[in-house]
């Protein structure tokens, strides 16, 4: 299978198809590359996610929390290893349990500063037929709250193992490639773990 990610795309984000516990997912880049591990600890009541620079998992580069142990609405942390928090991202609760996925992008202040959202005319359909969710890949586009577009989150159709590309539109100092990648982690192991 190629690692490379499709033309226009900036990352590839494929998960491991064994785990014994929990999820992990590598990040390639344009050229092929090894970029990012992502690694979804297990057994956890609070979702935790690792963004590490490779699979050794030497160097950490983001942890992704979540606020609280239900995954209705919940807020997910994105903060350096240090602890300094750069943003989250907060789903929509009722929305996305029912019509379509959303979440809500804040920077570190708090303040909103995009939303992802699912795309697609099928996207309600998805969430109530499994066949539809099986045969018809997932897309997100992150907008900044202006409406200007930011990053698109692509499933490739693969019936074994969630691949996710990443288009990355245009820049944003509030937003760079670290919460975007953080973007696609959450969706690979949230999204992902509702259609598995």
């Amino acid at each position: 299978m190629s690692t490379t990610p499709r033309p226009g795309e900036r990352y590839l984000v494929r998960r491991k198809f064994i785990n014994l516990a929990g999820a992990s997912f590598r990040v390639f880049g344009e050229g092929g590359e090894l970029v990012a591990f992502c690694r979804q600890k297990a057994f956890r009541l609070k979702e935790d996610i690792r963004v590490y620079a490779d699979e050794r998992r030497e160097n950490e580069l983001l942890v992704l929390k979540a606020r609280s142990i239900l995954d209705f609405g919940t807020t997910y942390d994105v903060a350096l290893p240090t602890g300094e928090r750069v943003g989250s991202f907060r789903r929509k609760g009722l929305r996305s349990t029912f019509v379509r996925d959303e979440w809500m992008v804040f920077d570190e202040s708090e303040t909103q500063i995009a939303l992802l959202r699912e795309e697609g005319g099928l996207a309600f359909a998805r969430h109530w037929v499994d066949i539809i969710a099986t045969f018809v890949p997932q897309k997100f586009d992150m907008t900044l709250t202006d409406g200007t577009p930011i990053a698109s989150y692509r499933q490739h159709f693969n019936l074994l193992i969630l691949n996710l590309g990443v288009t990355v539109h245009g820049e944003d100092e509030r937003l760079d490639d670290l919460m975007i990648l953080a973007g696609a982690c959450l969706l690979g192991a949230i999204e992902g773990r509702q259609r598995g």
